[in-house]
């Protein structure tokens, strides 16, 4: 994917959190890396718009909401106010997060449905089902567990497997369970509608060619579209909370039809509230100049590489430009379980620590591959505190004092070493590179590179030193102009990363512009404010806290 220097025009989206749980960090991890993306493309003066939703239908939310005896409107609304708040707290910058029990959903979710019906990609056949004598009704997916019949795995569910990411009838499951009795379901006749998903290998592959995809993510592709396509039962029988199917009694679209088709109605509502009524068209049309790209776990790349792309280009909307796939997140390098005490609730975390700490430290972590990510507690604690606080913070705050003291607040005329500034101006470039390839793992690496190297520099110039002997001495103000200008820059490259940060030090310089072309030109004769602590370091007790057994 080459670098356009041109004002491009994207839409981002993450995939849609389920409405029946709050957010644990695996879920922050994914936004955070779908914001530092779209932060560092608004930064260098971009449209990027981030569209977001809840995925508010399907089973598991009605067997939630009759556990705790309300309904499901009452449950997906107040799990959309937690969901909404823990993401604003993490300093995600959704334009909008939206719901996908919504008019918008229901409007489009129809749309699509009747173009692919009007082009003979919807089958109608009686298909064997699941049902559950004892509860007298047919199983959907999620009211149903057993082994998966590819891998092996125990207690999955009846559409797709967590272990292995494969999909599959849920008759096919082995040893089935039905969830609502504990009993064995018997096989009954059930009419259902199919997309004829077996049709259109050529027009995935055509799409997989000309779409920016994970290597690695291909390599999985290429296994599926190797074998047997199958076409994709699109409908559930009643109860079902969801969209009924128009023309189909008492069938509603499964929930991985509408779901992504979530992403199309946030846009679509987003642009609704901001009055703009051409822009929606615009971005969704086959031949849109719109970049549109998806940031997803692995787990489901299934139905975003395969099914959505497939689903929007036979019912003529635009296909994503790419789908970035990342791994999933571990905790001192077990999978997150609540009975293990490895499982942190996104509140759970912002009730102990800061949140710039975990988005600097998710993205040392995060590449452009399909790797799973440690949050290693320890690791995560010296990071922190050795990047942020010992290395970037302190080139801030050993320099601006002599500033605020000496110099009258103000920075001086001329650099001492603009040849270190230009260097740093120089290597901005790249990481402005690895920012758009999402590679930001290196990234950090590289200004912390250069944090050392400004560091390095007040070391060797020791203008406290100098101060003993002339606390005015004009050297002095343009050493530490000089490593001010370095912190700048370095702060700038960072404000993808900790935007909180990066606001607090721009109000620190008077400085407004904070944008990735404003690197270009130092600070000079500007009156800067007094220094105040910016960041503390992690304590021993805050990770404790993280990781309590629950009560």
């Amino acid at each position: 994917m080459s670098l356009k220097e041109k004002n491009r025009k994207i839409l981002v989206t993450s995939a849609l959190p389920y409405a029946n749980s709050p957010l644990h960090l695996g879920h922050i991890m994914e936004s955070v890396q779908t914001d530092i993306w779209v932060r560092f493309q608004k930064i260098n003066g971009h449209e990027c718009t981030y569209v977001c939703a809840d995925d508010a239908h399907g089973t598991p939310i009605m067997l939630k909401a009759e556990e705790l005896k309300i309904t499901p409107e009452e449950l997906i609304s107040q799990i959309h106010k937690d969901h909404k708040e823990s993401l604003e707290n993490f300093n995600i910058d959704h334009a909008n997060f939206h719901t996908t029990h919504s008019e918008e959903n229901k409007e489009l979710s129809e749309l699509i449905f009747r173009r692919l019906e009007e082009k003979n990609l919807i089958e109608s056949r009686v298909i064997k089902q699941l049902f559950d004598k004892e509860k007298d009704m047919f199983l959907s997916d999620r009211y149903i567990k057993g082994t998966c019949p590819k891998c092996k795995a125990d207690d999955q569910y009846g559409d797709n497997c967590e272990v292995c990411s494969g999909t599959y009838d849920a008759t096919e499951l082995l040893k089935p369970i039905s969830v609502l009795s504990e009993s064995v379901p018997e096989v009954k006749d059930s009419e259902h509608l199919f997309f004829k998903l077996s049709e259109l290998k050529d027009s995935i592959n055509n799409w997989i060619d000309s779409s920016f995809v994970q290597p690695q993510v291909v390599n999985k592709l290429s296994e599926w579209l190797d074998g047997e396509l199958r076409d994709w039962d699109i409908s559930r029988d009643k109860p079902y909370f969801g969209f009924s199917i128009p023309g189909h009694e008492n069938k509603y679209f499964y929930v991985w039809l509408d779901a992504p088709i979530g992403y199309l109605a946030s846009h679509k509502n987003y642009l609704d509230k901001i009055g703009d009524t051409k822009t929606f068209e615009e971005c969704w049309k086959p031949d849109s100049d719109y970049e549109i790209y998806h940031f997803i776990g692995k787990d489901i790349m299934y139905f975003h590489t395969l099914f959505f792309p497939a689903m929007l280009k036979h019912s003529d909307f635009k296909t994503p430009d790419g789908v970035f796939v990342h791994g999933f997140l571990t905790l001192n390098g077990e999978k997150m379980s609540k009975s293990r005490g490895t499982f942190i609730l996104a509140k759970t975390y912002l009730d102990n620590l800061d949140p710039e700490y975990l988005r600097y430290y998710f993205a040392t972590k995060l590449g452009p591959g399909v790797d799973d990510v440690d949050l290693n507690l320890e690791d995560f604690k010296q990071r922190v505190n050795s990047d942020l606080v010992g290395k970037f913070i302190n080139i801030g705050s050993r320099s601006a004092k002599f500033i605020n003291k000496d110099f009258n607040n103000a920075l001086a005329s001329q650099l001492h070493n603009p040849e270190l500034v230009k260097e740093f101006i120089t290597i901005a470039s790249s990481i402005k590179v690895l920012y758009e390839a999402r590679d930001f793992n290196k990234a950090m690496r590289e200004i912390m590179s250069l944090a050392d190297k400004a560091n390095q520099y007040v070391d060797k110039m020791q203008p406290w030193v100098l101060s003993k002997t002339n606390p005015k001495d004009e050297v002095i103000q343009q050493i530490c102009t000089t490593s001010l200008n370095l912190f700048r820059i370095l702060a700038i490259m960072l404000k993808p990363v900790t935007p909180e940060l990066a606001n607090k030090i721009a109000a620190f310089f008077n400085d407004h512009a904070y944008t990735w072309n404003s690197i270009d030109e130092p600070l000079l004769e500007q009156n800067i404010n007094q220094f105040k602590p910016l960041l503390g370091r992690i304590e021993d007790q805050s990770i404790e806290q993280l990781i309590k057994p629950e009560k």
